[in-house]
């Protein structure tokens, strides 16, 4: 999609060319120096009872007298935030779905957000509208006619900050799409070897450099934990290593962790069968940190970022890890396996002790680990974990930019009584209370000599139902987050 800006006077826009004018209004009404003439068609539509200025409302009009376009769309927001403002953009898109417009201009007013952010918002509203998974479903519909949105702007200095905003709003967006169609894609599809071979086709297309490991090189690392997980699969594992350098090597980078369980059975500890086919989903903290790793390379900030993901499936078979097992991890701890299914931390622990070999500012893993954060935040929040609180309000607030929210979780001492064993340092999991902190409370055991934050993504990654599909989150957290720590960001 082609994403323009363009400088208008507001009380002339009734004079724009293109297919569709949308005007996303906030508040009750439309402000006194706007177009006459679309303030008269609005107040008409009022009137009629046709329209009101109430989130959610939407009203379209065809060939309206006096303006250039020849459909009108008005979106009324209610609230003037850019969350409303996102919301009411997509309604108004939702008016156009399958018409013959091919351009659109797009007009936001009354609303109390940055020029920047409101045109970030704008592009990853527009593509996530249009986004269609295709690999497997060759049957999908066909792309809507739209191509084209041209957002106004009311002088140089709003024009100048959107298209900032519409450059971070196309580079996120593309590492949202990469998120989602990796996750999308069924697990007979996206193996580790596959994850592996799109790293590769990444670091070729944007400058990076890349390193993906097999079975042979993992072993002479000593990841007896992440080897567990994998020897119950015959699909071979792969560990992966992406590295961003945009600042001088001296400079500590930034390392992002990501979960890849391409397929999650639970192994011996088999999960239900219904919904195990979701599980394909469970490499969604993989397919979020490759997809930051590309829109960062495409905003190219100085800045020094490393990738890492530990991909595997997890399997029964006569060669899988049991329960009760007792697996040595790459930093030297024994850990018994008390329930396989809690594998992805298995996986995250040696990934997070490779990750000190780089002296990392701070290390971030991101996982769709538990259960537990799913029953305690829904689909709304990602949980979140930080060792300390400027971590914690740096996730948090890159989180709030990008409207990718998070929610920060406890890492109370006494949450890691539940994972004293008997026959190990540690045990993978303790009781049901707690879940997601426990959970995190055993990753903190592997990253005690760094910075370290944690994002449980289970309940955000992917949607159920009707709508079931990758959400390619939190890649915009993540971005906005790497893009926090260039030395002089405010």
């Amino acid at each position: 999609m082609d994403f323009r800006t363009q400088a208008a006077s507001v009380d002339a826009l009734a004079g724009v060319a293109a297919d569709a004018l949308i005007v996303v209004v906030a508040g009750d009404a439309l402000p006194t120096n706007f177009d006459k003439g679309l303030r008269a068609l609005a107040a008409d539509a009022v009137k009629l009872g046709d329209f009101e200025f109430k989130a959610g409302k939407t009203l379209s009009l065809l060939r309206p007298a006096g303006v250039k376009a020849p459909r009108v769309v008005f979106a009324a927001s209610g609230k003037s935030t850019l969350k409303a403002a996102r919301s009411a953009f997509q309604a108004s898109l939702g008016q156009l779905k399958g018409r013959g417009a091919a351009h659109a201009a797009v007009v936001f007013t009354g609303f109390d957000v940055p020029t920047e952010a409101l045109a970030e918002q704008f592009v990853l509203a527009a593509q996530d509208a249009s986004y269609v998974y295709r690999h497997t479903k060759p049957s999908a519909p066909a792309a809507g006619k739209l191509g084209k949105l041209t957002l106004l702007t009311v002088d140089a200095e709003a024009t100048k900050a959107a298209k900032a905003g519409l450059a971070r709003g196309e580079a996120i967006g593309a590492g949202i799409e990469l998120a989602r169609e990796l996750a999308n894609r069924p697990g007979n599809h996206a193996t580790p070897t596959f994850l592996g071979q799109q790293a590769q086709a990444l670091g070729k297309s944007h400058g990076l450099k890349v390193e993906v490991l097999d079975k042979k090189a993992v072993e002479k690392l000593g990841m007896g934990s992440f080897l567990s997980v994998a020897q119950g699969s015959d699909e071979p594992l792969r560990f992966i290593v992406v590295r961003y350098d945009g600042a001088a090597k001296t400079q500590a980078p930034v390392v992002l962790v990501g979960k890849g369980i391409t397929f999650d059975s639970g192994g011996i500890s088999l999960k239900p069968g219904a919904g195990m086919d979701e599980m394909k989903f469970d490499m969604g903290g993989a397919a979020s940190v490759i997809g930051t790793m590309r829109a960062i390379a495409e905003l190219k900030p100085k800045i020094n970022v490393v990738m890492l993901v530990a991909a595997c499936e997890n399997m029964p078979s006569g060669h899988a890890v049991k329960p009760g097992d007792v697996v040595t991890s790459m930093s030297g701890q024994t850990i018994e396996n008390l329930n396989t299914d809690a594998e992805g931390r298995l996986v995250l622990c040696d990934a997070l002790t490779y990750a000190e070999r780089f002296k990392p500012a701070v290390v971030v893993d991101v996982a769709t680990l538990t259960g537990a954060c799913v029953i305690a935040l829904g689909g709304v929040r990602s949980g979140m974990y930080a060792s300390d609180d400027e971590l914690a309000g740096a996730l948090s607030a890159a989180g709030e930019a990008a409207l990718d929210p998070c929610w920060r979780m406890p890492l109370d001492e006494e949450y890691e009584e539940g994972l004293k064993s008997n026959f190990a340092d540690v045990a993978n999991v303790a009781g049901r209370e707690g879940g997601s902190v426990t959970a995190a409370k055993f990753l903190q055991r592997f990253a005690s000599k760094y910075r370290w934050g944690h994002l449980d993504i289970a309940g955000t990654a992917w949607k159920g139902g009707a709508a079931k599909g990758s959400t390619g989150r939190p890649v915009g957290l993540l971005t906005h987050f790497v893009l926090s720590q260039v030395k002089g960001a405010r």
